[in-house]
């Protein structure tokens, strides 16, 4: 029997539970170029209903990669590290070539020193074990870096079929759409959003001479702020545009709310600076570390919002990490933003149960 796939984001197509993904009218399932109703909801009305997939069947999915001959292109957000890293991401990959994109530079201030960035995020890329053979930065949204990576994926691939791998929300169906767009003049022949998840199953893009680029199903990183929001709050806090960084002088026994999600104590130390980067769409409001918590329950749905929350949960539902800085360094909350914080101090970072936290020497330095 044959299977027809959603051109939007690859789920194969049916008509028999409209709860399941894939799902369209009986009527069009045999169209031509047929999206589904969730990509069709996405597409229009920017919402989209809840569907029965899981993260193990995403792995499933690229887990089928391995033995297949191919390249792989691994999107990493330049604002996210940790988020985007793939579990298992080498038994994935095999022995096959790797060209890794940073995505969403963009994102970054100006000043930012490019090349000291990316010769910084190699060394973290080793760390994990991934060892690429080029690294390249890019922005799928302005559409900086593209004629670069295009160069590589043609040098590695030679008739191979690409793989483009990624954690949600890295930006992968963007980035991928921008490089159909510049080699066939197609435009958005993926669906793309700000909701973790879009791609549900492996698109295929023919390249020509039997040659094709797969977008693959994004892994839902499981230690990111998103996965505790509902899907209409994850818009709030992904930057959209070039990030303004807000540098805060603080005495020790000062805290500092990045809006309701996250809670930054300096613990001891001389005056310092606190640098924050992060979205636009959350406010940062500093206090007194002795009555924070009575102020958080105050206003964790007022001064503090967006987004709006269930319950306060940096109260209810919340683990704390404890930094003590040897070094000038950089704290990253995954998915949420990164702090960068002077040396010789003590800082607790209070975040909701399960997102990541950790420091690191200092990635995004300025020129």
């Amino acid at each position: 029997m044959t299977e027809y796939k959603c051109i939007g984001c690859g789920a194969v197509l049916q008509s028999e539970d409209e709860n399941e993904s894939g799902f369209v009218p009986k009527s069009r399932i045999h169209e031509e170029d047929v999206i589904c109703r969730r990509c069709f909801r996405l597409k229009n009305y920017n919402e989209t209903p809840d569907v029965n997939i899981e993260s193990g069947e995403f792995m499933t999915m690229l887990n089928s990669i391995y033995e297949k001959d191919g390249v792989i292109v691994k999107v990493i957000d330049v604002f996210d590290f940790e988020g985007s890293i793939i579990p298992s991401f080498n038994r994935i990959v095999g022995n096959k070539k790797i060209i890794v994109a940073v995505n969403k530079i963009d994102l970054l201030p100006k000043s930012t020193n490019v090349s000291r960035l990316l010769n910084r995020l190699k060394k973290m890329l080793a760390d994990e074990g991934i060892i690429a053979n080029e690294t390249v930065v890019v922005s799928g949204a302005k559409g900086f870096g593209l004629d670069d990576l295009i160069e590589q994926i043609n040098q590695y691939s030679v008739g191979k079929d690409v793989y483009v791998v990624g954690t949600t929300n890295v930006g992968k169906s963007t980035l991928i759409n921008k490089l159909i767009e510049a080699t066939t003049g197609e435009k958005e022949v993926i669906t793309t959003s700000n909701i973790p998840g879009t791609t549900l199953g492996m698109i295929d893009i023919p390249l020509g001479n039997n040659q094709f680029m797969y977008d693959t199903p994004g892994v839902i990183a499981k230690s990111a702020m998103s996965t505790v929001l509902s899907l209409d709050d994850v818009k709030h806090i992904m930057p959209k545009k070039e990030i303004k960084p807000l540098t805060y002088q603080l005495d020790e026994g000062q805290t500092l709310f990045v809006s309701n999600l996250a809670q930054i104590d300096f613990v001891t130390g001389n005056r310092s600076s606190f640098t924050i980067y992060r979205s636009d769409k959350l406010v940062v409001h500093r206090t007194k570390l002795d009555n924070a918590k009575e102020f958080y329950r105050k206003h964790y749905n007022g001064l503090l919002a967006p987004p709006e929350l269930e319950s306060p949960i940096l109260l209810d539902n919340s683990e704390t990490y404890t930094f003590k800085t040897d070094v000038r360094s950089d704290i990253l909350i995954s998915g949420l933003c990164f702090i960068t914080v002077d040396k010789d101090i003590t800082v607790n970072v209070t975040v909701p149960k399960g997102v990541k936290v950790i420091a690191r020497h200092t990635v995004f330095k300025d020129k």
